[in-house]
């Protein structure tokens, strides 16, 4: 009988061992895309037991892929299944949005925000942003806001950032929410005719 009871639990076994074991496809542009704008790549990282890096390194690497730059240039930073190295992983970001990844230079701008593996400047954040938010980057434009809200960049890119902000389609009511808040502190900051310009779907020049 105990002969038998083992015979039958062999297959069990061996699938929860296959399942343990199972490989993990590399992600494609679009999980990652979701991945990092979720904020939840280096969680995904961790959680896939860190079987693919050898595949991301590669791809970031040699391939040079900006997606790929910048998780691998995260997970140095932050030292997510390898060693950390800020020095290297800073450089991935700078290499993607060399690229123009507009999340490489978000990051980039959140980083010089916040001061957080390098010296705080704000005026250098807006930099980053400014191309990203042309792009269509919705966390770029309302960071860029944000700043010019709080007295940082030229005033003369008030109006511009402004109408992108404004006329940008919100998917969430929270979101929305704050966009207006930001931009209500923007336009206190602006002449009246200028709000106005920038409230229209297309900016016209002076």
């Amino acid at each position: 009988m105990l002969r038998t009871a083992l015979v039958a639990l062999l297959p069990l076994v061996s699938s929860m061992c296959f399942a343990e074991t199972q490989a993990v496809d590399i992600y494609s542009q679009d999980q990652l895309l979701e991945m990092i704008r979720g904020e939840k790549y280096l969680a995904r990282v961790k959680q896939d037991d860190c079987q693919l890096v050898q595949d991301i390194e590669a791809r970031a690497e040699v391939l040079k892929q900006p997606l790929y730059q910048f998780l691998w240039g995260e997970m140095l930073n932050h030292g997510t299944c390898v060693k950390a190295n800020a020095v290297k992983g800073m450089g991935l970001l700078q290499e993607a949005a060399e690229q123009g990844s507009p999340e490489a230079m978000v990051k980039l701008a959140e980083y010089y925000q916040n001061g957080k593996f390098v010296i705080r400047n704000k005026d250098r954040a807006v930099n980053y942003l400014l191309p990203a938010a042309a792009s269509g980057s919705l966390a770029a434009r309302m960071m860029l806001v944000r700043l010019y809200g709080e007295g940082y960049g030229s005033p003369r890119d008030y109006e511009m950032a402004y109408n992108w902000l404004y006329n940008n389609v919100f998917t969430d009511e929270a979101t929305k929410k704050k966009a207006l808040s930001l931009l209500q502190v923007l336009a206190a900051k602006m002449p009246a005719s200028a709000v106005a310009r920038a409230q229209q779907e297309h900016l016209r020049t002076r």
